[in-house]
């Protein structure tokens, strides 16, 4: 018996720092090693506009056909990149605690989102962050279809080809790049995509019932580093994009969050050039701290907020 568990992940260096933590960590609680082992997704490969691309599991189909051949025994995603569809013969067995939810601005001599000078060019592929521009800063503009990784984008405003990017906090920390970054935008003001900052931890559906010594140490691992607040944060977020029927690289925007005893959701869903926008926010009371209490809790106020939102005429604005 393989005493390892092996940690399917994108190739790229935020994909591999992060499934990197979280595989150290569901290996220490399961009491066994890891290996990790890359896949290359057709998101990785294609130059095309993301959103062109649909959005919908770019990142994701090779690493859940790699899982369901057997040649990995569980995969990392972040989870904004996942389709909200349930996949066939597999399920979400852990959510670790989320990292920093917001974005984040880098640009040229220290400038912020309001300070930028009028006509300053921006660099951003995400059609929310576009549609959130136009909404805040309509006299910038946007340098669309901007792919790279993180050091590529950081790079394009060194080098001058673009005054600011707008970047993942999660994403830019994890690579240790915080010394970058000139503002982290408020999620009041700035909401980001549903479950942003959040990984994803895949298994096979019929692993649960795998009697093996390792997949019930796996199993044992996962529920010790699935994070009950996090998942109930981050259903209701995707709660919000499943029932708008709108896809990862959609422009809208949630913030879900526990407080007091209450959870709290806010979504917004803008137009595509940031001209018109609608908001509804919804909480609900929290019986107790248990965790499918949270997540009914997550469901109850998701639903009420998707109806809202579609009453007020959120399917006219895309």
């Amino acid at each position: 018996m393989s005493d390892t568990i092996r940690v399917g992940t994108r190739g790229s260096a935020l994909a591999l720092a992060q499934s990197g933590q979280v595989a150290r960590d569901l290996a220490r609680a399961a009491g066994l090693d890891f290996e990790l082992v890359t896949v290359t997704t057709h998101g990785d490969v294609s130059k095309a506009n993301l959103a062109s691309m649909g959005g919908m599991g770019v990142f994701a189909t090779e690493l859940r056909e790699a899982l369901l051949a057997g040649d990995v025994d569980v995969i990392v995603h972040s989870l904004k990149d996942l389709p909200t569809t349930p996949y066939p013969d597999l399920t979400i067995a852990a959510t670790p605690k989320r990292a920093d939810a917001r974005d984040v601005v880098v640009a040229r001599d220290g400038l912020t989102l309001a300070t930028l000078p009028e006509g300053a060019r921006v660099g951003t592929g995400s059609p929310r962050r576009i549609a959130e521009l136009g909404a805040l800063r309509p006299d910038l503009e946007v340098a669309e279809n901007f792919r790279g990784n993180i050091d590529t984008r950081i790079g394009k405003v060194t080098s001058g080809e673009v005054d600011a990017v707008i970047l993942a906090a999660a994403g830019v920390d994890r690579l240790d790049k915080a010394d970058a970054v000139t503002e982290r935008l408020s999620l009041s003001d700035w909401p980001t995509a549903p479950a942003q900052g959040a990984l994803a931890l895949e298994v096979r559906a019929d692993q649960a019932s795998d009697a093996t010594a390792l997949s019930r140490a796996l199993q044992k691992g996962l529920a010790k580093i699935d994070h009950a607040t996090t998942r109930a944060t981050v259903r209701a977020e995707r709660n919000v994009l499943a029932g708008l029927e709108a896809g990862c690289a959609a422009p809208v925007a949630t913030h879900a969050m526990v407080d007091d005893g209450m959870l709290f959701l806010t979504a917004t869903v803008y137009a595509l050039d940031g001209s018109r926008s609608i908001t509804a926010s919804h909480a609900a009371v929290l019986d107790s701290n248990a965790a499918v209490d949270l997540l009914a809790a997550a469901a109850e106020v998701a639903q009420r907020t998707v109806e809202e939102l579609l009453a007020s005429g959120a399917k006219d604005l895309a």
